[in-house]
């Protein structure tokens, strides 16, 4: 039986999101006879890791569905075992940059790839605690419909399952790597305020992410775009696409991926860094792996923590670490854009060794021009001013350290793209047991 991992990591109280994921989960097993492990890699403090349990142990039984919940000791061990077996070099420092003390978009679902590894699961799909499906006549809308009928089946077979295809007749003989969709509700990154309060400021800030070099006409549809995914459009009905997707037109929150994509390269590692966790949509988009464009798109939501002056504060270090790394990431991007076909091996399968050397070229990036983002966001936030100018004061006495951790962070991405393959190898020749 076809064994599917859905997995949805998190760090903050979301039980209505788990009851959800459980329906899903149900929902996939009995509409697609497959096995589906419903995955949830939970790093929340121990009053809400409690909660979760509850939560959790009265999920209603589904056949087809087996559920793991494991807090943070638990995947410790599990990881500890795999990174011993591999046999890699500096065994301390790989299971810091899987388990890292802070907060990691990239880390959290590279541990999910590494158990749906053990679990023998053909494809991981991936949710989030701040985010709800949509509804149709009072039924929830499944990305998992989508993703379960196309991914990992040759584009020309997939072809007859879709609305239309737009995909280069060349590629017809390759699976379906990627199976996507965006969202819906407010903004994926929190910065609607500073839209609100100024528009200028607004387009200054956002601009910071857009690659040099852009003609104005792009950069301002970038920015304007950007982090807005499907804006408000409801669902009424399925309209998928075979195609090469646009980065652009999918989110994290609503992610399918084969196991030959995730297989052989893993997400960025990089702590306190949003956004570092779409490496592999750009990986599949320029080595033209076909996917499949969907609108099941998920509700967004922000979480009232991030209102708070102490979360306010954190966010916008991971929102300045991500304009800094933009940089970098763009950079690769390019360089994978170029490189095409060459990504790929005869057997149609990524490269990792072509992917870890272009990002370990982008660490010789001069970091001067890191500098001057740094001064221009510090400009934008004091012209704002209050909790904003704080957050300018905050960044201010960090200076040396965001930069320097930016740079290290895609050192240590090449570091884990060299490791990867036989971390995944350990996990496959034993199949190590995971916790229930």
């Amino acid at each position: 039986m076809r064994r599917v991992c859905l997995t949805l990591p998190t760090n903050r109280e979301c039980a209505d999101t788990i009851r959800a994921a459980g329906a899903e989960a149900a929902y996939g097993a009995d509409r697609f006879g497959v096995e589906v492990h419903l995955l949830i890699l939970d790093s929340s403090a121990a009053p809400v890791l409690a909660g979760h349990r509850t939560v959790v142990a009265a999920l209603p039984p589904a056949p087809g569905v087996v559920v793991h919940h494991l807090d943070e000791d638990e995947q410790r061990t599990f990881l500890r075992r795999v990174i011993a077996r591999s046999g890699v070099a500096g065994p301390g420092r790989m299971l810091d940059l899987m388990l890292p003390t802070g907060v990691s978009y990239g880390a959290c679902t590279n541990r999910a790839f590494l158990i749906a590894e053990a679990l023998g699961c053909d494809s991981v799909h991936r949710r989030d605690s701040d985010s709800r499906y949509q509804s149709l006549d009072g039924e929830p809308v499944h990305p998992l419909h989508p993703e379960l009928t196309a991914l990992g089946l040759r584009a020309a077979e997939a072809a007859g399952l879709v609305s239309r295809s737009r995909l280069d007749p060349a590629y017809k003989d390759r699976p379906v790597a990627m199976v996507g969709a965006s969202f819906v509700g407010e903004m994926s990154v929190d910065v609607g305020e500073i839209r609100r309060l100024d528009p200028g400021v607004y387009e200054d800030v956002i601009g910071l992410s857009v690659p040099a070099g852009y003609p104005e006409i792009w950069r301002r549809n970038l920015i304007e775009e950007s982090f807005r995914g499907a804006g408000t459009a409801l669902f009424t009905g399925d309209r998928t696409t075979l195609t090469s997707v646009n980065p652009m037109r999918v989110d994290m929150c609503n992610i399918a991926l084969d196991r030959g994509v995730y297989g052989r390269v893993p997400l960025p590692p990089a702590t306190d860094t949003i956004g570092s966790d779409y490496f592999l949509i750009h990986l599949v988009h320029d080595a033209h792996l076909p996917g499949v464009l969907h609108n099941r798109h998920i509700v967004n939501y922000h979480t009232g923590e991030r209102r708070s002056d102490e979360g306010f504060l954190a966010y916008q270090v991971r929102f300045a670490k991500f304009l800094l790394s933009t940089r970098y990431f763009n950079a690769v991007y390019a360089r994978l854009a170029e490189a095409g076909e060459a990504l790929l091996d005869p057997e149609g399968m990524v490269r990792a060794s072509v992917v870890a050397g272009l990002v370990r070229d982008s660490t010789g990036l001069d970091q001067a021009e890191d500098a001057e983002r740094l001064d221009a966001l510090d400009r934008s936030y004091r012209k704002l001013g209050g909790r904003y100018a704080t957050a300018a004061d905050l960044l201010a006495g960090r200076r040396g350290r965001l930069l320097d951790e930016t740079r290290a962070d895609m050192t240590a991405f090449a570091l884990l793209i060299d490791a990867w393959e036989p971390l995944i190898r350990a996990v496959r020749s034993e199949g190590l047991a995971i916790g229930h």
